[in-house]
């Protein structure tokens, strides 16, 4: 017995050792500097937000002002943004009109975006200019708010950085945030100092005590990087797969190392990111679980194979005649291959087959975007009478005399379903596994091979710079699903005309069915430009059959260039004005998108 309380003893004063080391440790990581400043440059936001309303927006002093705003909004970003993400994003999203769906309503655009537009564009009447400043102080302000109200944790300190640094690689290496003025090259150099100036005040004694060598590099690439810009600042010239693969690439690489090394948090599976990627552009540098329904996150092997089973199946329609595969076919990138699909009939329906390639990565489906979720995309095609024509509480058992499929289900689901949801659930839980991220691209990108031509270089650059291709086609995903918190996919109205003789606009209104607003009439979702060169015919109505077609449509303006009436148009430009060989350059880019699943 006295043996035993010994021994019982020799544990607790280890665990208490153990948790006095641990407090030790977590007192050593002091996160006040850092919080410090967040809020003091929130505030000096709020200081220069006030000195731009003491300016019309035509006077020289109001491009000077909103420079400086920027900058302090900057630096303070990560924090608010991650504290508030949807202010945060309003505050520094594009200047297009907002719909929201629960009142819905149409609010006109407001942030600092929409005054860009009014001090660089000009042509805004006094009071509109002054009640966009008013309107953007008060999302600053609330921004003010939660960053004095919420403490930075070692939790909300990691994902803002990760957040921030995807907005480099991701907005501000295509302009996203200052399409008009084009400042985001020089604020990236803001973003990487602030970046540096939190870690040395917070974090940094922690990571040298443990690999000096990490942190040396760390602080080595970063300055590395803000020179780079230093000596190359030219919005339109400027280097990004350069910059992208060997000074971006390299810090995000030293930042999950310092994250793991400091060992104060460790990331759940359901951010999008998986923090533990090195880079932006891995296999694994997204989480299909977050974007997946929260009731099929964790889908067994089993469940997939079913769901792959079910997907070449004709029995599951009402004529036994269409599967998923009828217009998803894997040897065509998952489309047909035709202009617009054909239906149940043997005549054809209204839009273009999408390819379901990385079709997981998405907060919207159908072209039109009207499904939010995987699921109720695929119920879709279920109810539709032009398809499978079935409903959703019905189960066929036509699919039965397959008899493999009672073990199956039996295994999935512990018996055979009757209704028609738990099938939709393991189909999708299939489509969800096609998914491809090691295509030319994305190999030299990492590094891992270096075989990019000039062409396809100056075709990334132009793709991410003057093009504005990325600024809806957002990278590393390439399509519209914003970064960095992936929670809604973009849609736009580009004015898409009936035939390639653009003489004429289409007359399918797309997402305006759904509400019946007129800034919604014309309005697709933004796709995914992975595989690309696989998946002619191109746009919603398979207008076009080559990508030469599309970047002429594109380089005149869109409808509007080509002198359609389109008031409620979002493209980020009038016209491109690319050289023929510019236009060569992004489509041999885009054919580096291709991937084999």
């Amino acid at each position: 017995m006295n043996q035993y309380k010994y021994w019982l003893l020799v544990v607790m004063v280890f665990l208490v050792s153990c948790k006095e080391n641990h407090d030790k440790q977590e007192k050593k990581v002091n996160f006040e500097k850092a919080h410090k400043f967040y809020s003091d440059h929130i505030n000096q936001s709020l200081v220069y937000i006030d000195s731009l309303a003491m300016y019309s927006n035509d006077d020289s002093m109001a491009k000077e002002i909103f420079k400086k705003l920027r900058i302090e909004f900057k630096k303070a970003e990560p924090f608010a943004a991650c504290l508030s993400p949807e202010v945060g994003h309003q505050a520094n999203g594009p200047a297009l009109p907002f719909f929201t769906d629960d009142t819905q309503r149409v609010l006109s655009p407001i942030g600092l975006q929409k005054i860009e537009e009014s001090i660089y564009e000009g042509g805004v009447p006094e009071n509109v200019y002054q009640e966009e400043i008013k309107l953007t102080k008060g999302l600053l302000y609330v921004l003010k708010k939660a960053i004095d109200k919420r403490e930075l944790t070692p939790q909300r300190f990691f994902v803002a950085t990760h957040q921030q640094l995807m907005r480099v690689v991701s907005l501000a290496m295509a302009g996203f945030d200052t399409p008009v003025s084009q400042l985001s090259i020089q604020e990236t150099a803001v973003s990487l100092n602030s970046l540096l100036y939190v870690y040395q005040n917070s974090i940094q004694q922690l990571i040298i005590d443990k690999n000096k060598k990490l942190n040396d590099e760390f602080v080595v690439n970063v300055r590395e990087a803000v020179k780079y810009i230093a000596n190359h600042p030219d919005f339109i010239t400027f280097d990004r797969f350069t910059y992208t693969r060997d000074y971006l690439n390299p810090i995000t690489r030293n930042w999950v190392a310092i994250r793991k090394a400091s060992d104060l948090w460790e990331p759940s599976e359901y951010y999008p990111f998986n923090f533990d990627a090195p880079t932006f552009f891995e296999e694994d540098s997204f989480n299909k679980k977050y974007f997946a329904e929260p009731n099929n996150r964790t889908p067994s092997e089993a469940q997939i194979a079913l769901g792959e089973k079910l997907f070449f199946d004709k029995n599951l329609s009402k004529n036994n005649d269409m599967s998923c595969v009828t217009c998803h076919a894997p040897s065509k990138a998952y489309i047909d291959g035709i202009k617009v699909s054909k239906d149940n009939q043997g005549g054809f329906q209204l839009r273009n087959t999408p390819t379901l390639i990385n079709s997981a990565f998405q907060k919207a489906f159908f072209l039109d975007g009207r499904s939010t979720t995987l699921e109720s995309q695929i119920t879709g095609v279920f109810i539709n009478s032009k398809e499978f024509d079935v409903t959703v509480h019905q189960f066929s058992t036509d699919i039965l005399k397959d008899s493999s499929y009672v073990k199956d289900f039996k295994k999935v689901f512990g018996n055979v379903p009757s209704k028609n949801t738990d099938i939709i659930k393991a189909i999708s839980s299939y489509v969800a596994t096609l998914n491809g991220f090691s295509s030319k691209f994305d190999k030299n990108i990492r590094g891992e091979e270096n075989t990019y031509t000039e062409s396809e270089k100056r075709g990334y650059n132009l793709f991410m710079g003057k093009a504005l291709c990325a600024t809806c086609h957002f990278m590393p995903l390439t399509n519209g699903t914003v970064p960095p918190f992936f929670n809604q996919t973009e849609k736009e109205v580009i004015g898409v005309p009936k035939t390639n003789k653009n003489k004429e606009l289409d007359d399918d209104f797309g997402f305006y069915t759904m509400y019946k607003e007129p800034i919604h009439k014309g309005m697709f979702k933004t796709p995914t430009l992975r595989n690309i060169e696989l998946t002619a015919p191109y746009m919603h109505n398979g207008v076009y059959n080559t990508l030469e077609e599309v970047m002429d449509f594109y380089n005149k303006g869109g409808g509007a260039g080509l002198g359609f009436d389109l008031p409620h148009q979002t493209l980020p430009f009038d016209e491109l004005n690319l050289s023929e060989q510019e236009i060569k350059d992004i489509i041999a880019f885009m054919k580096t998108l291709t991937d084999v699943i």
